[in-house]
C-alpha cells in the first residue's frame, strides 16, 4: 500500500508531518515561506509559486493546493518522497534505543528531494553558519539575482545567472567566506559539470565528482547526494552529527570521519541516510544538552 494518494486538489498521506520535515535543515527550509498558525506553506517550484493548505485527521495528513498548477501536486509528491514507505525504512534504521526515541519523537519527517543546483547552493552556504543566516543568504541571492516570473515569483538563479555576478556582488549579501565558493561553483557547474547528468552516477562516484567544485567537501557532497539526488547512501556528517554518534554509538570517544561512515554503513545499510536525518534533528532540537 503507498503512503500516498492523489485526487481533486489535494495530497492524502502517511506518516507525514510537514512541519518537522520543512524544520530540518533541508533545502525546504531555506526555501519555504511557512504560516504555522495559519496551517499553511508556500515554495517557489519550476517557476511558480505552490501554496498548501495543511489539514491532519486520524493519522492521514492532507495538502490541499490552494495555489498552483496541477501537475504540482505530482511534483510536490515526489519533492517529499512520498513513494517511499517509511513503516519500512523505520524497521530497517530502528537499530537501537537512541534511534528508536528519534524516530518516536519526529514522526513523519521526511527527506526531501531538490533541484541538484538549488541543493548544492544551500549547502555550500550552510558552511559554519546557522537556519536563520543561511535563509537571509538564500533569499538576498534569489531577490538579487533570481528571475521574477509570470506569476511574481521569483526565480532561482541558475549557475549560469550567478556566474555573471562577482564575489564581491556575492560579499555584499553577506555571504563572507562563502561567496568565493559560490562563484566558483557558479562557474565550475556552469562550464565543466552537468548537474542532471551526474544523477546516473554510483553513489560514490555521485560524490567524487560533486567534491571537484571548490567548497565542496565530504559533508556538502553527501548533502548534495542525499537531497539532490535522493541517495540514501548518503550519510552527511557534520559537528552535530558527528558529536551526537560519538556520544551515542562510541562511547564519548573521538572518532574520525571515515570511522563513522563505516559505522553508519554496517549499522543502517542503504538507508544510512534517512538514519542521519533523524540523528541531526534530534541533535540540533537538543542543541547544548548532546
Amino acid at each position: 500500500m503507498s503512503d500516498f494518494t492523489i485526487g481533486g486538489n489535494r495530497i492524502m498521506a502517511r506518516n507525514f508531518d510537514v512541519r518537522h520535515t520543512i524544520e530540518s535543515g533541508q533545502p525546504l527550509t531555506f526555501l519555504a515561506d511557512c504560516d504555522w498558525p495559519a496551517n499553511k506553506f508556500s515554495y517557489v517550484d519550476n517557476g511558480k509559486k505552490v501554496t498548501f493548505k495543511i489539514s491532519r485527521q486520524n493519522g492521514t495528513t492532507t495538502l490541499m493546493m490552494a495555489r498552483g498548477a496541477p501537475t504540482s501536486l505530482e511534483r510536490a509528491a515526489e519533492r517529499f518522497r512520498m513513494n517511499e514507505r517509511l513503516d519500512d525504512i523505520y524497521k530497517k534504521i530502528n537499530t537501537d534505543r537512541f534511534m528508536k526515541d528519534a524516530i518516536s519523537k519526529y514522526k513523519g519527517m521526511r527527506l526531501t528531494k531538490n533541484d541538484p543546483w538549488e541543493t548544492t547552493v544551500c549547502f555550500i552556504l550552510s558552511q559554519y553558519s546557522n537556519i536563520k543566516r543561511i535563509r537571509q543568504n538564500v533569499r538576498s541571492i534569489v531577490e538579487n539575482f533570481g528571475t521574477r516570473t509570470i506569476d511574481g515569483s521569483m526565480r532561482f538563479p541558475t549557475s549560469e545567472e550567478l556566474r555573471g555576478t562577482t564575489e564581491r556582488q556575492l560579499r555584499a549579501l553577506g555571504l563572507g567566506f562563502r561567496a568565493k565558493y559560490i562563484r566558483h561553483a557558479a562557474e565550475y557547474c556552469t562550464n565543466n559539470m552537468d548537474l542532471a547528468r551526474l544523477g546516473r552516477k554510483e553513489y560514490n562516484l555521485l560524490k567524487d565528482s560533486l567534491m571537484e567544485i571548490d567548497g565542496v567537501g565530504d559533508k556538502v557532497a553527501d548533502c548534495i547526494a542525499l537531497m539532490g539526488y535522493g541517495r540514501l547512501e548518503a550519510f552527511p556528517i557534520d559537528v552535530w552529527v558527528k558529536r551526537t554518534m560519538e556520544r551515542q554509538y562510541f562511547g564519548g570517544r573521538k572518532k574520525k570521519i571515515d570511522d563513522i561512515h563505516e559505522f553508519a554503513y554496517e549499522q543502517w545499510g542503504k538507508n544510512r541516510g534517512y538514519a542521519q536525518q533523524y540523528i541531526f534533528h534530534s541533535s540540533r532540537d537538543r542543541g547544548s544538552r548532546i
